[in-house]
């Protein structure tokens, strides 16, 4: 007979559990029948023991198991992409309606901000009136309507995730590889993808700091995803330096608008967009291969097809039906606007984008508090990328604050996170490596 005590008492012991056990665990989770001692307990031991390749498989699968799963009937490709967080990383947003005006499918579910990397749902929450919270009904209903929906997880996806998440957040086991693994996939899985592209950032903005780190969780991520039977690739990309020059809800959503409306194909939002659409277009069955699903990423934002999606799907999801055409106009903007300028010239040679996320966090455009209101007007503008040259005539980077006095307290945080020098930096990669 299978029960918690055994179960805690072979992870203990470095022997390997039965799918069985693991399901049982899962479902405990679930219900309520694993206490949160014994969860705690479970997360310690996998975060010091490790579960083998098989077993996180199974963890990952009953974990998906334990809540509702998506079934779908449509008549392309289930498709979607994750990010393990970053400061100014606003993918989501260009890629869901791209990815579907190539002819997938994206039910996109999204999370709120961790930390110091930003979150999607907090970036449309921007846009006024945007529902972030469906039914999963809702959630099958819009995407077989319009492609694509960025919106938040129903308490029916993956609760054993959300219970033993909440476990980990308190005991100090959040960095474990394996659990990462499963707590990703299994809300991922739950939404019944038949591909899926995972953006795994490296660098002083990211989790995994150590190309080491990265690429052992990208090479974790698609093993597993792999063997619960998604398509699945990786990319480890570069989080040395904000992805976009900008950091905080609103600002981000306006690089998102011009990256949609311009038909410039040449930044590094657009650059990786494509690499990442790529990717999952060729998984799906859309494209020939990862440089053909480039291609097609492309037209559909040049064309404006992407656009208009994005257009449909804020609408639906009740923002403003003209969004598209007066985003300028729709947008929350901060009361102050101060620049943060070097105390010597200099080239940028580092920076600390973890530090640039707290202090967007600090200027409440992040939570320190789970029940926090975050301000989504404040942030980071103009931020000098590595390279850059930087004088009393270029700054930094521009803080947009509620008062004066919040945007003092952080601007010497901000003026810290750049390293100066006078020889010229190589920059560092977009993207570091492919996994897949």
């Amino acid at each position: 007979m299978i029960d918690a005590r055994t179960i805690l008492a072979k992870l203990r012991d470095g022997m390997t559990l039965t799918e069985a056990e693991i399901e049982w665990f899962a479902k405990g989770l679930a219900t309520g029948d694993v206490t949160d001692a014994q969860a705690g307990a479970f997360a310690m031991a996998v975060c010091t023991k490790g579960l083998s390749p098989e077993a996180r498989v199974h963890l990952t699968m009953a974990m998906r198991a334990s809540g509702q799963t998506l079934k779908w009937r449509l008549d392309g490709p289930v498709i979607d992409k994750h990010s393990t967080g970053g400061v100014g990383d606003c993918v989501s947003l260009l890629l869901a309606p791209a990815l579907a005006a190539c002819g997938a499918f994206v039910p996109m579910i999204s999370g709120r901000g961790l930390g110091h990397t930003g979150g999607t749902l907090d970036k449309l929450e921007a846009i006024p009136g945007y529902r972030t919270q469906v039914s999963n009904d809702e959630l099958q209903d819009l995407v077989a309507d319009i492609g694509c929906a960025i919106v938040g997880a129903s308490g029916d996806i993956a609760p054993a995730d959300k219970r033993l998440y909440a476990v980990r957040d308190v005991t100090g086991t959040v960095e474990s590889i394996d659990l990462i693994t499963a707590s990703i996939l299994s809300k991922k899985l739950a939404a019944g993808l038949e591909a899926l592209v995972l953006d795994v950032k490296v660098g002083s903005g990211a989790f995994m700091a150590t190309p080491h780190d990265a690429l052992a969780l990208a090479q974790s991520l698609v093993e597993t995803a792999q063997g619960a039977g998604c398509m699945t690739s990786a990319l480890v990309t570069d989080m040395n330096q904000p992805l976009v020059p900008s950091a905080g809800n609103a600002l981000e959503v306006i690089e998102v608008m011009e990256a949609l409306t311009s038909g410039d194909l040449t930044s590094s939002l657009v650059r990786l967009t494509q690499a990442l659409g790529g990717e999952v277009l060729a998984l799906g069955g859309l494209a020939a291969d990862a440089a053909d699903g480039e291609g097609r990423i492309g037209t559909a934002l040049t064309s404006g097809q992407a656009a208009d999606t994005f257009g449909e799907m804020v609408a639906a999801l009740g923002g403003p039906h003209d969004f598209v055409e007066r985003w300028r106009d729709r947008l929350p903007a901060a009361r102050v606007m101060i620049d943060v300028m070097p105390l010597e010239t200099g080239l940028v040679g580092a920076i600390d984008a973890r530090a640039l996320g707290e202090a967007v966090v600090h200027l409440g455009g992040g939570r320190l508090r789970e029940t926090d209101r975050i301000d989504l007007a404040v942030g980071l503008s103009d931020i000098a990328r590595i390279g850059d040259r930087v004088d009393p005539a270029r700054p930094l980077a521009r803080i947009h604050a509620a008062d004066e006095a919040a945007a003092t307290a952080v601007a010497g945080r901000i003026r810290a996170a750049f390293a100066l020098g006078g020889a010229a930096p190589v920059p560092p990669p977009l993207i570091h490596e492919r996994i897949g």
